[in-house]
């Protein structure tokens, strides 16, 4: 999962990912019992909040930036969800089967689901064709989605059909067996399938109702139907949204937020903390700059908790097909970037504990990480994905090392001479939205400058409205040193590969030179390749992945920086209410969770989280044992 910016996390963790891997060639039925009601409706107040980057499209089956698909999270419901445990529930789904071959998945839909216009009108019931309909269509190439390879690359005869290597739909793994069974077919086995049935790309969409709009689907909220949580009722771009709770949703007892209303302010970041203490919005995060202030006021300090870490990952990008403007020598760049020691003088010679400290300077070391999957994400047999084979040795080592960085550039000087220009321009692109961006890019230009030597490297902060940043920046080509984020779609390491697919609008590492083994492709494309294909054991499969990260990481094609989430927050949303899931747009959803009457501080905040912590192991043992069964 991408994004331009992220919606400010109220609730994360660190915690390894408990799952019941399925095994193939065992036939398995799952009747998970629904999210038990609460003994009495939780009382809550709306929520009030702004906003600074304008949404392009709310096409839920194209988009793939976090902040548009946020809106599909809280209007679209998906086969399953998370509760607030972490625990896979039912949602419009009720039970599944899956086949003894692993390939064969069958669900039962749940009845009487309204498909509602933005005024709440009944439009249609929801049923097993909507699935069908919405793969039809993201697997249409001239509908230009972002997400559909997640879908494609698993489902049987998707990559072909998207690809116009197969013209019938037909003949693609997804059916509806009638009004209320959807069967999906598979490629391969897969493991995590069900979970990842909880992103936009496996979200229904009713095929009449895309008929009737075309073109313009996803384009204004009246060309949108709802069968979520709430409904998109007002969009006045560049002024205000709001979302009113669908009061035909089949769970409305677990939705206790009446409204979302979010206005449109330039200056959202800088002004929310300020906004917060007058009461026109339900939370602010509290930037770096402010922090001080905030923490040494007796009754702000009150007011402020820290932002737990997601699995979220932020790493640096070298860009090997550099498409910037030509004060930015992009050719000088291509030659320089593919040096690997000109790569390595900056993977070690970034100070990744100072830029960080304009994001959090009170704990950075929370946020590092030296993987580009973070820790506690996945384990198997024991141990932790990122202590697994060739991660082991680089997950607890600092990559900032001065006198090694100096040794790299004294080499890539050597080799590149007669061949690249110095001081090599490196455009650096950031989001002017965000304060601890703007310092961090500031930071870093001044330390890496310093480092390594004005004559050997001159980075150049290039700043960027926050709407359409993605669009202009990264997904253009238009960087060469960028700092950029993934989060995971499923419970997989393969999934922190998906920014590095060949064609992806990450770095486009399969044209880095050098790297092409006999088959024709790059090195870590094999090594992906290997991982993905072994599914009968798990083991094996984390090794090979495990493998194929720490190529990226050695060769410095990216350096790993940080984990999501983090810093700190004023806010009157009660923490460990919302839906987790470390993947998929669980936890952008509002369902479930709680507006109280006043923030919590760092220390109820802490006894909060232990709770949360004792209930959700709990939880997991109960989900273990009834697996077990």
């Amino acid at each position: 999962m991408q994004g331009a910016q992220q919606r400010p996390s109220m609730v994360g963790t660190c915690l390894v990912v408990s799952l019941v891997a399925l095994s193939v060639g065992a036939a398995l039925t799952l009747t998970s019992p629904p999210t038990p009601a609460g003994a009495a409706p939780r009382r809550s107040g709306d929520v009030s909040g702004v906003y600074a980057g304008e949404l392009s499209t709310i096409n839920y089956l194209v988009t793939a930036s976090t902040s548009e698909q946020s809106v599909a999270a809280n209007t679209i419901d998906t086969l399953v969800e998370y509760d607030h445990l972490g625990i896979m529930r039912p949602a419009l789904a009720t039970s599944w089967e899956v086949s003894p071959d692993g390939l064969t998945w069958t669900f039962h839909l749940r009845r009487g689901v309204m498909w509602v216009t933005h005024q709440g009108k009944e439009y249609a019931e929801v049923t097993a064709q909507d699935w069908v309909d919405a793969l039809r269509y993201s697997f249409d190439p001239a509908n230009a989605s972002l997400t559909a390879n997640v879908a494609y690359r698993v489902i049987k005869n998707g990559e072909p059909y998207f690809k116009g290597e197969i013209t019938d739909f037909d003949e693609v793994g997804v059916k509806a067996l009638d009004r209320y069974t959807l069967q999906y077919t598979l490629e391969r086995p897969v493991p995590y399938f069900l979970s990842m049935l909880t992103y936009t790309a496996f979200m229904p969409v009713n095929g009449r109702f895309l008929a009737e709009v075309g073109d313009r689907f996803g384009t204004d909220n009246e060309f949108l139907l709802y069968n979520g949580a709430y409904i998109f009722s007002v969009w006045e771009p560049h002024n205000i949204q709001v979302f009113v709770k669908n009061d035909k949703y089949w769970d409305a007892d677990n939705v206790h937020i009446d409204r979302l209303v979010f206005r449109y302010n330039k200056e959202a970041s800088t002004l929310a903390p300020e906004l917060f203490l007058r009461g026109q919005i339900t939370g602010a995060a509290i930037p770096t700059a402010a922090l001080d202030e905030w923490m040494n006021d007796p009754v702000r300090r009150k007011m402020v908790r820290p932002g737990m870490t997601n699995f979220y990952t932020y790493f640096y990008a070298f860009n090997f097909d550099p498409k910037f403007a030509p004060e930015y020598e992009p050719d000088n760049w291509r030659v320089a970037v593919n040096n690997r020691n000109f790569r390595k003088a900056i993977f070690h010679g970034l100070d990744r504990r100072a830029a960080l400290l304009t994001e959090d300077p009170y704990n950075p070391d929370r946020l590092l990480s030296n993987t580009i999957t973070p820790r506690n994400f996945a384990a198997h047999g024991g141990k932790e994905y990122t202590e697994i084979g060739a991660l082991a040795a680089l997950s607890w080592q600092d990559t900032f090392d001065p006198e090694l960085a100096r040794q790299y550039r004294d080499r890539a000087r050597q080799e590149l001479a007669g061949k690249a220009r110095f001081p090599v321009k490196v455009m650096m692109p950031y989001n002017t939205s965000s304060t601890s961006w703007t310092n961090r890019v500031q930071v870093i230009e001044q330390q890496l400058e310093d480092l390594l030597g004005r004559d050997f490297i001159d980075i150049i902060p290039v700043g960027f409205p926050p709407t359409g940043f993605l669009n202009a920046t990264r997904r253009a080509g238009n960087y060469a040193l960028q700092e950029v984020n993934w989060g995971p779609d499923y419970a997989d390491p393969e999934t922190y590969t998906d920014p590095f697919v060949p064609g992806g609008t990450y770095n486009r590492p399969e044209m880095a030179i050098g790297y092409t083994e006999a088959n024709g492709k790059t090195r870590y494309e094999n090594l992906v390749s290997a991982a993905k294909a072994e599914i009968l054991d798990i083991g094996r499969r984390y090794e090979l992945f495990a493998e194929a990260e720490a190529f990226l990481i050695e060769e410095a094609f990216v350096i790993p920086y940080r984990v999501g989430g983090g810093g700190y927050l004023a806010t009157r949303l009660e923490p460990f209410t919302s839906p987790y899931a470390p993947f998929g747009v669980s936890e952008l959803r509002y369902k479930g969770q709680v507006v109280m009457d006043r923030p919590m501080d760092s220390e109820a905040f802490d006894a909060a989280y232990q709770r949360w912590l004792q209930e959700r192991a709990a939880a997991l043992r109960r989900e273990a044992a009834g697996a077990g069964q």
